[in-house]
């Protein structure tokens, strides 16, 4: 055992050689170690480092844990541009600046052996040195180090570089081992440098790559925002363009949306709008929005910054160093320039020009210091107001055109509610004048009284009937013609309403006597007719008639008391040779005139014999026009006289007519054919001429006549024209009017009796002697004899034919001559033809007379003048 185990015992001395052995084995795998990691880190770096200027500094590093790197540099050989670009270099004495230098500059020394020859120089000693420097004639460039490394740096076998370690301390030596080490770490250098660089160059691409394209997508970024705000400009010039031709809404609304787009545009949030008012000497702020300030009023031109852009017509803009520079010019206010500087304030404004013409400014601002508006916002604010200022325009005179049509609107509304009450009132007013008009043409063909048709109407019926019975042969038709009694007696009496009452009871009971289609009419007065259509037989008509004349002779009430009233009635049947109705009417009435000659309350037909006399009186009145016209009349003075004396009281004038063709024409005749002609003023004109020149006449060849009576129609006391014409005739003629003697029908006197006193006190003034002739004639009133003032009453002739005969109707006369005692008038007896007569006159004392018995009328004749 012993023997065995001393056999692998290894004795000192062989230890003491093994040891240094294994230690410089062991140092020689340590080393071996780091070289591993050393490339292993080389490795990392080349795959984790992008930069060649983190990359030299490593590998600084990883050599450094080899040997002493104090002094350590990199070196690249660049032959297109023949420069050494030192990219890494550290060095105790030499501080290096210039990164690039020549490489003739470097080539005669050792790092340019080295990129020369492509061969390591490693200079351990200064024997070394002075070897080399006299083998390769190389210079020293810059500090001489004590010991100098260096191996080349090679792509293939191409030299690129040299990496070199040098240090200046004498006691640091580099070895072999580290010449090894720095030949074998170079070669993977230069593949880490290129792989960095190749990631260099790549990156640097990227980079230039990618900074190209920023600034080409920040190019597009702001030609798209640029074309953004363009787009938003347009919308915003659009709007204000919409506004303007928006009818809606009122200024205030129209520039707070202005506000509203503005802001859009730049930084508008305090933002107002100023005007020049019609007299340009005064600032409107029809807006005003500011956080700052409160809505100011109007206030006459000064110096603000408003001011200034209405003076300039430019854009301004105000930043605080602007207004210094405004103040001290005096184009702007201290106070304002004070306050804009205390708050920092920025403004921009712009003028509203229309056509050329300021008319108010736009302005923006802001407080603080931070917002400050730009040239930019300048020329936006400058671009925008143009349009704002149109809009304005447009819209005010939207505005107006709106105010103006509003205006013109109401008018017409109104002019419309007074053309519609106007119309209205027209429609009523054509209403009333409708009815007014069917009123009229009902009054035109009715009577106001009996509301019966009236002349008119009936007068169209019987053209009709006429027409027809020309057409139809057949057709019967017939007129009845009615007139009633005693109705002037009942006007005169009980007074025009009784009158008017009797008069429509009358309508109505005619109106019960004839059929529904028949007509009744009234045509004046007391007259009415009827038209009979479509009756069998004449006795139909006849019938009818009766009916008539019945029915008005039964008792009429009128005021309480019953009166009597009857109806004469003419008949005239349509024949086909009437032309017109006037024809008809003229015949039925002929036929009434007959039935009241005939003694009233009857009817008769006309027949051609009627005609035949109507004829006649138509031509007897014609001959009587003629025969006043002519003066063919002949003149009659039969006196008055006193039955005592036999002298006499005045003469009385006759009219006797002579027709050549009818013969002599009798008193009554004559008056009446005068009468009917409307001729009764004429011949009584007549009568008082002859009257008038009979006395002027006398007193040459009459001296007897000194009083001419004269009869004078009632109707000459009617109007007191006629009276006036009457006197001035007589003192034309200058006959005094005492010599006159004016006789008054007591009948006319009757009819008229109200309205013809006046005219006879006329009469009695002027000096005419007036008589009431024919009394007893007619009502006999003793109311005449109280009233009026008559010299002479005549007792009418009939009371004076019976005579003596009749005792009562000598008691009559007696009693009027008692009455004229009383009332101071005298009383003529007329018509005293007998001597009997006159004996009775004589026994009762009656003072005048007059008659055949007295004296007959006997003719006159004046004197022709030559």
């Amino acid at each position: 055992m012993t023997s065995g185990s001393t056999q692998y015992e290894l004795s000192e001395e062989e230890l003491r050689e093994l040891i240094p052995q294994l230690q410089k084995l062991t140092e020689k795998y340590k080393r071996s170690e780091r070289v591993q990691k050393a490339l292993f880190d080389i490795s990392e770096l080349a795959s984790s480092v992008s930069n060649l200027s983190r990359l030299y500094p490593a590998i600084h590093e990883i050599i450094g844990d080899f040997m002493n790197a104090d002094n350590f540099f990199v070196a690249f050989y660049e032959p297109d541009a023949n420069l050494v670009n030192f990219a890494y270099f550290v060095d105790e004495f030499d501080e290096q600046t210039i990164k690039q230098i020549p490489a003739e500059t470097l080539m005669d020394g050792l790092t340019g052996y080295i990129l020369r020859s492509g061969k390591h120089l490693f200079i351990h000693d200064e024997k070394d040195y002075n070897a080399f420097f006299e083998r390769d004639s190389i210079k020293l460039v810059g500090a001489k180090p004590h010991q100098f490394l260096g191996v080349p740096l090679k792509r293939s076998s191409q030299v690129i570089g040299a990496m070199v370690v040098q240090t200046y301390d004498t006691t640091v030596s580099y070895s072999r081992e580290d010449l090894e080490v720095l030949l074998f770490v170079s070669q993977h250098i230069v593949t880490a440098v290129d792989r960095v660089k190749n990631r260099e160059l790549t990156e640097r691409t990227i980079r230039d790559r990618t900074s190209q394209l920023r600034k080409i997508n920040d190019e597009l970024q702001e030609e798209i925002l640029e074309r953004q705000k363009m787009e938003t400009l347009k919308q915003a010039l659009f709007e204000i363009s919409e506004l303007a031709a928006n009818s809606e809404g009122d200024m205030e609304a129209f520039y707070a949306t202005i506000h509203k787009i503005l802001t859009r545009l730049i930084s508008a949030p305090n933002c107002f709008v100023a005007t020049l008012d019609q007299s340009g000497e005064f600032l409107d702020f029809p807006y005003y929005n500011d956080t700052n300030n409160e809505n100011p009023t109007r206030r006459p031109l000064g110096l603000g910054l408003t001011e200034l852009v209405l003076r300039t017509g430019q854009t301004e803009l105000i930043n605080p160093p602007r207004v210094l520079e405004l103040a001290e010019a005096g184009e702007l206010d201290v106070t304002i320039a004070q306050r804009m500087l205390k708050s920092a304030n920025s403004w921009l404004g712009s003028p509203l020009i229309v056509d050329g013409t300021i008319s108010g400014v736009i302005a923006v601002q802001t407080y603080g210091k931070l917002a400050k508006y730009t040239a930019k916002d300048l020329e936006l604010l400058r671009f925008v107001s143009h349009h704002i200022a149109t809009a304005m325009e447009r819209k005010r005179s939207t505005e107006a055109i709106q105010r103006y049509n509003a205006q013109l609107e109401e008018r017409v509304k109104e002019r419309t509610r007074e053309l519609d009450r106007t119309n209205a009132f027209l429609t009523q007013q054509i209403e009333e004048r409708k009815e007014i008009e069917l009123k009229l043409i009902h009054d035109a063909h009715h009577d106001n009284l009996t509301d019966l048709p009236n002349r008119a109407m009936f007068t169209n019926r019987l053209e009709l009937a006429i027409a027809s019975k020309q057409r139809y042969a057949d057709n019967l038709f017939a007129v009845l013609f009615i007139d009633l009694d005693r109705f002037k007696t009942i006007n005169d009496t009980l007074g025009h309403h009784a009158g008017d009452e009797f008069l429509i009871e009358v309508a109505r009971r005619i109106s019960l006597c004839i059929r529904g289609h028949d007509l009744l009419a009234r045509l004046g007065g007391d007259e009415f007719v009827v038209l009979l259509d479509n009756f069998a037989t004449t006795k139909d008509v006849e019938d009818v008639a009766s009916r008539i004349i019945e029915s008005i002779s039964e008792p009429f009430i009128l005021d309480e008391k019953e009166m009597y009233s009857g109806a004469s009635i003419g008949i005239a049947h349509l024949e086909p040779y009437y032309r017109s109705a006037d024809e008809i009417l003229r015949d039925a009435d002929a036929a009434m005139y007959q039935a009241k000659t005939m003694g009233r309350g009857r009817f008769v037909m006309f027949d051609k014999s009627m005609r035949e006399r109507l004829l006649e009186e138509l031509e007897l009145e014609n001959e009587f026009r003629r025969a006043l016209r002519d003066e063919e009349f002949e003149c009659f003075l039969q006196p008055v006289l006193d039955l005592k004396t036999r002298q006499k009281l005045y003469h009385e004038l006759y009219v006797r007519w002579v027709d050549p063709h009818f013969g002599k024409i009798n008193r009554e005749q004559f008056r009446l054919v005068a009468e009917q002609s409307g001729l009764t003023l004429d011949l009584d004109l007549y009568q008082l001429r002859h009257a008038c020149l009979l006395l002027k006449d006398s007193e040459n060849n009459h001296g007897d006549i000194k009083r001419i009576a004269v009869n004078i129609s009632i109707n000459h006391l009617l109007q007191a024209s006629l009276v006036s014409k009457i006197l001035k005739l007589i003192r034309d003629l200058n006959v005094p009017p005492k010599q006159l003697v004016f006789e008054f029908d007591e009948n006319d006197l009757n009819r008229r009796s109200q309205a013809i006193l006046p005219a006879i006190k006329k009469l009695k003034r002027a000096g005419v002697t007036l008589v009431l002739d024919n009394f007893g004639s007619g009502l006999a009133s003793l109311s005449y004899l109280f009233a009026y003032p008559f010299d002479f009453i005549k007792i009418d002739h009939r009371f004076v034919k019976s005579l003596p005969r009749s005792q009562r109707n000598l008691k009559l006369i007696q009693s009027v001559m008692l009455v004229s005692e009383h009332l101071h008038f005298d009383v003529i007896a007329e018509g005293i033809d007998s001597t009997l007569q006159l004996e009775a006159l004589n026994e009762i004392e009656c003072h005048y007379g007059q008659g055949k018995a007295l004296s007959a009328p006997s003719p006159v004749h004046l004197k022709k003048p030559d």
